[in-house]
């Protein structure tokens, strides 16, 4: 299927590894231009060449339009107004004329809440909840006004099944929740500007890897026993890919999507038991 949106730009954060990286390349296989937003230089370089290189593959000899996509890379911490300033006035990017963006920070630290202090939820919030709304602050009025816009924003599954260790997430993504569900309705839907939020249950992720060696510390396991005991309560059978979560990503981002707008996408293997 083609995605209808070879040539557009999109703004993916957190994306030198894991979800985000597995969304940066879903999306330069269907020929969009990239900006690519993490905290580590080195790591973010190797994922701008792989998406690079990747790019060239899907779009092949000379690519679409004669040319294969930009990947640009930002090294900055996006929680910041600095970051987000480098991000949005990169040399040769679209400034905050993006079509796609693709919110994604690190989850805060799992733990106990009692061992949390008022600075721990103030930078959960920061970065899981205020940091989106900036960029969609700062991109959807233009997306609005030419009539495209996709923001997907990459939250959690616990947002419908809260995690008891991951307190600090519940509670702040679960703020970004209620935000969207009122501001894709907010009169941008009618212009071709769709917001979702991408839940994520347990793919195979560094960030998983932290939440097992967590449950371990608790529950006096090994990490190997927490992890098959885990990826035995999927229906599925098994922990999801960052590829597959990419594709669904990208999807979303497609003019295919133009009628999905404030929902909660759960990706998960049919680990969540409700009916809604």
């Amino acid at each position: 299927m083609d995605l209808g949106i070879a040539g557009k730009w999109a703004l993916v954060c957190g994306a030198s590894k894991g979800l985000g990286l597995g969304c940066a390349q879903a999306l330069v296989r269907e020929g969009v231009n990239l900006v690519i937003n993490a905290r580590q230089a080195p790591a973010l370089q190797a994922a701008a060449s792989d998406l690079i290189a990747i790019g060239a593959q899907s779009m092949g000899s000379g690519g679409q339009n004669g040319s294969n996509p930009v990947v640009l890379a930002v090294a900055a911490d996006i929680t910041t107004p600095e970051g987000r300033a480098a991000v949005l006035g990169v040399a040769g990017g679209p400034g905050r004329d993006f079509d796609i963006v693709v919110n994604n920070a690190g989850g805060p630290p799992p733990g106990d809440f009692r061992d949390w202090e008022r600075e721990d939820w103030i930078k959960a919030v920061d970065a899981n909840m205020l940091t989106p709304i900036e960029l969609i602050r700062a991109t959807v009025d233009g997306m609005a006004a030419r009539g495209f816009g996709r923001i997907v924003n990459i939250t959690s599954s616990a947002v419908k099944a809260p995690i008891d260790i991951l307190g600090l997430s519940n509670g702040a993504r679960s703020g970004l929740t209620g935000f969207v569900a009122g501001a894709a309705r907010g009169g941008i839907a009618a212009k071709g500007v769709t917001i979702n939020n991408l839940l994520p249950g347990k793919f195979d992720t560094d960030r998983l890897a932290a939440t097992m060696g967590t449950a371990a510390a608790r529950s006096g396991r090994t990490v190997q026993e927490v992890r098959a005991a885990q990826q035995a309560s999927i229906p599925a059978g098994r922990f999801g890919t960052p590829q597959e979560f990419g594709a669904i990503c990208a999807f979303l981002c497609s003019v295919h999507a133009g009628y999905i707008t404030g929902q909660n996408v759960l990706a998960d293997g049919g680990a969540y038991p409700g009916a809604l």
